[in-house]
């Protein structure tokens, strides 16, 4: 296990995690990553995590014209990240209805301390590539999207519902 694996728990267990180095076009005025590169870090982390659930970004748009578009994406910024520091962006699938519908957590992590700089939540909803409209996930996407781990989070403060849910209000 890594050094930053041992530090702090990650939000939910078996993250797919992908591994990046912050470069000096992510950093903005104020000397930090700016806030963009954070939701670009989710995707790039989201497209690997479906390819390695056997769903490629060519398979999308060449053979199924089906995808999972953002429809909903709000993010937590806990602290920043700078120039030279190596992030972990850990994600999971943690609701799907198997039609239409998935969710994804996010969670950036430094990786030389294991400190959490980021946590997000995005939901998708399954399109029509040729139309834009929603359409039901093909089977394929119904069995790849598939929660990865059906209990709440290890420390994300709000829980898995948000401020709303009463069960984390507290």
């Amino acid at each position: 296990m890594s050094a930053a694996g041992s530090l702090t728990p990650w939000d939910f267990p078996a993250p797919h995690v992908v591994t990046l180095d912050v470069l000096p076009a992510d950093i903005d005025a104020y000397d930090h990553v700016n806030n963009s590169v954070y939701l670009a870090w989710c995707d790039r982390a989201a497209w690997s995590h479906s390819a390695t659930l056997g769903i490629s970004i060519e398979q999308c748009v060449k053979t199924l014209r089906r995808g999972m578009a953002a429809h909903r994406t709000e993010i937590d910024y806990l602290r920043a990240a700078v120039l030279g520091d190596r992030v972990l962006v850990g994600t999971w699938i943690t609701e799907s209805d198997s039609r239409l519908r998935v969710q994804r957590r996010f969670q950036v992590r430094r990786a030389v301390d294991g400190e959490t700089l980021v946590q997000a939540r995005t939901d998708y909803v399954c399109i029509n590539l040729d139309s834009g409209r929603a359409a039901r996930m093909p089977e394929i996407f119904q069995r790849a999207y598939v929660v990865t781990e059906p209990g709440g989070p290890t420390d994300h403060p709000r829980g898995p519902k948000g401020p709303a849910d009463p069960a984390h209000n507290s």
